[in-house]
């Protein structure tokens, strides 16, 4: 069954979006490599966020083959401050895919796109879109509120029914002549003007009114019910002495596979060492507090540690939290690193 209206919907969005959109670095290219690094980047960070490295990392990796021939841990280095390193991976696994499959050069075709490494349905949407102006749906958090609203639906949009049903829609309505700033309109008004729980919908500036079938905006989307938070603990050791500092290289399987952390010990370990800092922060579902202490001079490193030099510290990858505790207390030279 056609949706009533689908082709005013979509002219409505291009011509809001001609008139509002914002300005964006990735809005102002049509290159396949930046638009699929954008994409990457732009799944589970803020915006302010990427838009304080997306150019910066891109002068990096310009090319997939700039990319594909660094080491991981220069991938991995550069992402930090992101988050979800698996992303890094995943986007230096499809890097070198185009350049051991494609010569270097981007695939144009929708089934080569497909097939790399990591590539999920929407970033498939996104690429073909926005870097090619095919009309191929995409469905995101924004672009599921707006369809919800639209439609009054109240199927759980994180289900597999609901997901279904947006796909479904979004394939249908897809600008014919314009899916770039069709695509681009919709995550747009999801992120000015349908939005959210933490703010109210400003439905009378949504170019969208005249078909929307929402009763009660606000409560909508239906989501499924949530997973309980989990608290997390760890207890890590600090140890710095004219070697470097003490540093574990985190084992394949892990989330930060490849990249360094501070020692973790058992609790009973570190009851009797000096109490150095707290350190709070959340991961999806979990809430973790680090417990960090000062490790004895004669502490023998555990297979997987080894000591990292003083220079090295900077250009060694990290998470976040790590990269706080050894700001904090790896100084050089008066500084932190």
């Amino acid at each position: 069954m056609s949706i009533p209206h689908a082709q005013e919907i979509a002219q409505a969005l291009v011509d809001w979006f001609t008139a509002h959109g914002r300005d964006y670095p990735w809005r102002r290219t049509t290159e396949p490599w930046a638009i699929l690094v954008s994409e990457i980047m732009l799944q589970q960070t803020t915006i302010p966020t990427v838009l304080g490295r997306y150019e910066g990392w891109l002068a990096q990796f310009p090319t997939p083959a700039a990319l594909a021939t660094a080491t991981e841990e220069e991938a991995l280095r550069s992402w930090e401050g992101l988050g979800y390193y698996r992303r890094v991976r995943a986007l230096q696994a499809a890097a070198r895919a185009i350049v051991q499959q494609h010569g270097g050069h981007f695939p144009t075709e929708e089934a080569d796109i497909r097939a790399l490494p990591g590539i999920g349905d929407y970033t498939v949407g996104a690429v073909l879109s926005f870097a090619f102006n095919r009309p191929a749906p995409l469905v995101d958090a924004n672009v599921s509120r707006v369809f919800a609203r639209l439609f009054n639906d109240t199927t759980p949009v994180d289900s597999p029914a609901g997901r279904k049903l947006h796909w479904k829609w979004a394939a249908e309505m897809v600008h014919p002549t314009n899916p770039r700033a069709y695509n681009s309109a919709l995550m747009e008004l999801g992120q000015t003007i349908c939005t959210g729980s933490s703010s109210e919908p400003d439905c009378l500036l949504c170019p969208l009114r005249n078909w929307c079938r929402a009763t009660n905006p606000a409560a909508l989307p239906v989501k499924q019910p949530r997973k309980e938070i989990t608290a997390v603990e760890h207890h890590d050791i600090l140890l710095l002495t004219p070697a470097g500092l003490l540093m574990e290289k985190q084992a394949g399987g892990r989330r930060h596979e490849g990249m360094y952390r501070l020692p973790r010990r058992p609790a009973e370990h570190c009851a009797a060492l000096p109490h150095l800092t707290d350190q709070k922060y959340s991961i999806t579902r979990y809430r973790v507090t680090r417990h960090l202490y000062q490790a004895p001079a004669d502490t023998v490193p555990l297979p997987g540690e080894e000591f990292i030099p003083l220079s090295k510290l900077a250009s060694a990858p990290m998470a976040s939290p790590d990269r706080k505790l050894v700001n904090r207390y790896a100084v050089v030279k008066g500084g932190s690193l």
